[in-house]
């Protein structure tokens, strides 16, 4: 992956993006040799995502037996 001073990005801006974009290949943005920020070329399509993949999550406390049991009727 190819790294870029922020000065140089600054006075080649147009010329980097047009790059990146023609080439599909990020660019690291450095300061003082840290990067600071990452330039990608544009995909209009979505990451790809299975069936049944989610997000993770934590469950805190418990899902059986809560706190506000007793406040639910049942109507039948």
């Amino acid at each position: 992956m190819k790294t870029v001073i922020i000065s140089d990005f600054k006075a080649h801006c147009i010329a980097i993006i047009n790059q990146v974009n023609q080439r599909k290949e990020p660019v690291i943005i450095t300061r003082r040799g840290k990067p600071v920020a990452r330039l990608e070329p544009f995909s209009k399509q979505r990451p790809e995502r299975k069936l049944g993949q989610m997000k993770q999550m934590e469950i805190v406390g418990d899902i059986v037996n809560t706190d506000f049991s007793d406040e639910w009727e049942l109507n039948g």
